[in-house]
């Protein structure tokens, strides 16, 4: 694990292209920098910036956090069998000795990508403890297009300081209320999927 601070860069990779569903060669070249577990000296957030912490009873092969309402969590967990929305907070076990595996989703307009960082920060900082165990940031296009690049930069620095980050590109027919398939769903739908090692789950809607 690297030493260098993952919420400082210097030299920011590239933006990625429209559809891509993962970062841009030069940042997936650092992945080896980024965090795996949480940081020592890493202060967490204010008490109010902190997500809710949820006992979860069930079980899920990953559990989709939305940091922030409207996020995409539950697209997501229609799409990847075996997975649960979390909703809006951490999915603490029931169970000791469990640890929940975490992928944290989020928009990429400005509120959704500063909830974003307070989340990874809350992580990063250990204040969950070891039955939280992140695998990752999600972040779901908020509009058609190329993202502003104050946007693009602030992205960059977030996906820093977590494991892994992946983009869904903006899909019109899910705005417009079609049936949430995998079928139906953006290229970059089914890499997150793969990437992430998840059974495909039959097309269900929202």
């Amino acid at each position: 694990m690297s030493n260098t601070n993952p919420w400082v860069t210097t030299n920011a990779p590239q933006a990625p292209t429209e559809g891509a569903a993962v970062l841009p060669p030069a940042a997936v070249a650092a992945e080896a920098m980024r965090p795996s577990a949480p940081q020592p000296g890493v202060p967490a957030p204010d008490t109010a910036d902190r997500l809710p912490r949820v006992q979860q009873y069930a079980t899920a092969t990953v559990w989709w956090v939305g940091v922030h309402g409207g996020a995409g969590e539950s697209t997501l967990a229609a799409l990847g069998g075996h997975t649960a929305a979390a909703g809006h907070a951490w999915p603490m076990p029931a169970q000791r000795g469990i640890a929940n595996r975490v992928v944290l989703v989020a928009r990429t307009n400005h509120a959704g990508l500063t909830a974003a960082q307070r989340a990874a920060t809350e992580w990063a900082s250990g204040e969950l403890g070891d039955v939280v165990q992140l695998l990752g940031l999600v972040l779901i296009a908020d509009a058609p297009g190329r993202l502003p690049k104050p946007l693009r930069h602030l992205a960059e620095v977030i996906s820093g300081g977590v494991p892994r980050t992946w983009r869904l590109q903006w899909h019109e027919p899910w705005r417009l209320g079609a049936p949430v398939t995998l079928d139906s769903a953006p290229s970059d739908a089914r890499s997150i999927l793969t990437d992430l090692q998840l059974p495909i789950s039959a097309g269900l809607q929202r």
